[in-house]
């Protein structure tokens, strides 16, 4: 997609109806500097998960903070619930109030609105897994509160 090209022209009816209001006007560049940022204190590394039973699983993933490398792990029912628990237990508490998934080509896009703290603002994660585009907006969402 050109940066020339605002986001909500090629497609309008995969955004959130509050994200394509606080994002009118926006070209592709500022649209992905504003809502998924590649920089800030968290990093997602790696993520894996191991089924422990019918409904459960144990999920780990290797996250950046600041400076720092930690490993994390989960016991959850899937990886929203893991890897909320992780980020709570390395210091960010962040609750996810809407959460919306669309097929772009061969990628997927998540948005999320997120909160915490009673300051709520619109994340996204784009990746060809489903998965991994949910986590990438979970981890945009966390440096979005981080800087907010």
């Amino acid at each position: 997609m050109s940066t020339s090209t605002s986001f909500a022209a090629p497609i309008p009816s995969s955004l959130p109806r509050a994200l394509r209001g606080e994002s009118t006007g926006m070209n592709w560049s500022s649209f992905e500097n504003t809502y998924a940022p590649s920089n800030g204190t968290f990093r997602l590394g790696s993520w894996s998960e191991t089924k422990t039973g019918p409904g459960t699983s144990d999920f780990e993933a290797t996250l950046g903070i600041g400076e720092s490398i930690r490993k994390v792990g989960a016991n959850a029912s899937g990886p929203v619930a893991a890897m909320t628990s992780m980020l709570y237990d390395v210091g960010c508490s962040i609750e996810i109030l809407s959460f919306h998934q669309h097929e772009i080509g061969d990628r997927t896009a998540t948005f999320l609105l997120c909160e915490s703290a009673g300051t709520r603002l619109w994340a996204m994660g784009i990746d060809e897994s489903h998965t991994e585009s949910i986590l990438r907006a979970m981890i945009s969402g966390a440096n979005r509160l981080q800087a907010a």
